[in-house]
């Protein structure tokens, strides 16, 4: 067993960590005592002659080196920024956050020798450091708690009533079961949670897909093949229903970690939900939810799927066809990259409406020769199997064109089929599933997945 604590200076990582020590036998090792001890110098030495790039040279071979198993880990409170470092800190261990509000961690770390990492006042760095940390605090940890008002002997029982009995409610295991079952999940899934919610380790964490259908998702293989990869004590089921309320009690009785959300839900979960972040806000569609500490964050990371492999496209005119969900992570990703979009759907009214939100132009399908893309986004579910249509003609495609159908059942759509053999730069909805899959994992996990892993798994 590794037990890593995580969070921000002050939260009582050092504390916890000694009384925790006591309570297991097992030894406490402090990532900040390692480097001063194998580098023979003091942090504050190190900040100041060296710079905090170095230290976090330091931190991060430390952090390498450490013990696998049978230890009580405190990290620094930059530690987990670094993707490379939750990658290590997390195989294998379970990972706790301790937070606390900044009046508290002000009074705790007044009088440290810590040297200041920005040029604001004490007060105001806190404050900032906390906010501009809180996310990779959130993705890193597999368990959250709040220690501004609780002793640290407080907080080392709760930590030793999570790792011998876990987070979620009494008969949650079964109840989620029946709910299985009676949706039509697999028998071999279903079997597969039962071990791991309700027979098996307490502190394995729970992931899931929400949707209505969710039963043709490739999500579940691939998360599963990924925590496995990376060592973490986590499974990923399907939680299939007409509306998202009854999957919401069930998360909350499960204390699930993360949730992935696709049709119909991706707006209607948003009402729900403690922090929307600014991407899925201006989208108007969740597609990722994280919860610690008792709230929830939703994200989305499908228009990151959309804007990374048009990235060397910067500034070019876009066409997307289609006004509905996708066609709105679209735009977002487009208008990132400064292009010129151009929204285009059988309802021009549809389309005016998403246009004004993002201040693109709109107009018919027919309109299309006129605009003379240099870059074509199908976001409409045109050619999805076992649909053998196209939105476009071979006549409308041009070899100068990049094309990126966002359908990807089949894997090679008619439209993409159509401008291949045009000779145009084609991007397939598989690439958007991998991008926007490994972004999703990174906001689960706070590691990042290689994409050419990702595309491995889904082979």
């Amino acid at each position: 067993m590794r037990i890593v604590l995580c969070g921000f200076r002050g939260t009582g990582k050092t504390e916890c960590g000694r009384l925790l020590s006591q309570l297991t036998s097992l030894p406490f090792l402090d990532t900040d005592a390692l480097i001063e001890e194998r580098y023979k110098k003091a942090i504050h030495d190190i900040f100041a002659g060296e710079g905090e790039e170095t230290f976090r040279d330091y931190e991060r071979q430390v952090i390498a080196d450490l013990p696998a198993s049978g230890c009580i880990v405190g990290t620094g409170g930059g530690a987990v920024i670094d993707p490379r470092n939750v990658a290590a800190l997390r195989r294998g261990s379970t990972m706790i956050l301790l937070e606390a509000e900044p009046s508290a961690i002000e009074q705790r770390i007044r009088h440290t020798t810590r040297p200041p990492l920005t040029t604001l006042p004490f007060r105001d760095e806190i404050r900032v450091l906390l906010e501009e940390r809180k996310p990779a605090y959130t993705r890193a940890a597999d368990f959250c708690i709040d220690t501004t008002t609780r002793s640290p002997n407080e907080v080392c029982l709760a930590i030793m009533r999570i790792l011998s009995e876990g987070t979620a409610s009494p008969g949650a295991g079964e109840r989620a079961i029946r709910f299985l079952r009676e949706s039509g999940i697999p028998d071999d899934e279903v079997t597969a949670f039962e071990q791991a919610a309700v027979s098996g380790d307490p502190k394995t964490r729970l992931f899931a897909i929400a949707g209505n259908p969710a039963l043709h998702s490739r999500s579940p293989p691939l998360f599963s093949q990924l925590f496995a990869h990376f060592g973490l004590n986590c499974h990923y089921t399907r939680f299939q229903a007409p509306g998202i309320i009854p999957i919401l009690r069930l998360c909350h009785d499960l204390d699930l970690r993360g949730l992935s959300v696709t049709i119909p839900f991706k707006h209607s979960i948003m009402e729900h939900l403690s922090e929307i972040g600014p991407d899925a806000e201006a989208i108007g569609a969740v597609n990722t939810v994280v919860w610690c500490g008792g709230r929830s964050y939703g994200y989305n990371t499908d228009w990151i799927g959309i804007r990374d492999p048009l990235a060397d496209a910067r500034g070019s005119n876009a066409v997307v066809l289609g006004a509905g969900g996708a066609a709105a992570a679209a735009v977002y990703a487009l208008t990132s990259l400064s292009m010129e979009v151009t929204i285009l759907n059988r309802t021009v009214s549809a389309a005016e409406a998403l246009a004004g939100r993002f201040g693109c132009a709109s107009g018919p399908l027919e309109a299309f020769d006129r605009v003379n893309p240099a870059i074509v986004i199908n976001a409409t579910p045109v050619g999805m199997e076992p649909d053998t249509q196209s939105p476009l003609k071979k006549t409308q495609l041009k070899p100068a064109m990049t094309v990126f159908d966002l359908v990807y059942t089949p894997p090679e759509t008619p439209l993409i089929r159509l401008a291949r053999n045009t000779g145009c730069r084609v991007i397939p909805g598989t690439e958007l599933f991998v991008r926007q899959a490994a972004a999703q994992f990174t906001q689960f996990t706070g590691i990042s997945a290689p994409l050419d892993l990702v595309r491995s798994m889904l082979s």
